[in-house]
């Protein structure tokens, strides 16, 4: 059996790659804070073994083929503040749904803009996506502009059925 290679993607500033056992405190703290939380409907972590499952499980999602989970770490030192998973392919692979959380510490830099315009041209020109679709709360001010900035157009007619508060945001590819 082959292994799969990890996509690994570089911005100007970040680097983004594999999740790794090393990152099982920013993955605690991501899924246990309540700012990062506050428009995320999940159960919040309450010890460090739920944040290794998490960090195993994202990579067997990997290694089956059927998603990726990034860490968004700084170039300069590796320091995960983020990260950003393309998942949720549909059936004939054209199109996936992408989802992001960052460290509160570092938002308002610009780096989940950096690191989702990376996953979208590896979407888009490596593994030939059609379409990326974005599930965000509709009261998450800040996500919503960012989904904006970088060209996702709402669909008000759809609806999530699993969380009725969130809004729908798809990006085409352009050929």
């Amino acid at each position: 059996m082959s292994q799969i290679v990890f996509p690994e993607l570089f911005t100007q500033r970040l680097h983004l790659r594999q999740l790794n056992e090393k990152d099982a405190p920013t993955i605690f703290f991501l899924r246990s804070n309540e700012i990062v939380n506050k428009f995320i409907k999940r159960a919040r972590v309450k010890h460090m073994d739920e944040a290794y499952a998490f960090i195993q499980k994202m990579n067997k999602v990997t290694d089956e083929g059927t998603g990726n989970d990034w860490a968004i770490t700084l170039k300069e030192n590796s320091v995960m503040i983020g990260r950003v998973c393309l998942w949720n392919f549909s059936e004939d692979r054209t199109i996936a749904e992408i989802g992001y959380e960052m460290d509160p510490a570092y938002q308002g830099n610009g780096f989940m803009n950096e690191a989702i315009r990376s996953v979208i041209d590896y979407a888009f020109n490596k593994i030939s996506l059609k379409k990326i679709e974005a599930y965000t709360d509709g009261a998450n001010a800040g996500s919503v502009k960012l989904l904006e900035r970088l060209g996702f157009v709402l669909n008000p007619g759809r609806v999530d059925e699993d969380n009725p508060g969130n809004c729908i945001y798809s990006l085409d590819r352009v050929d």
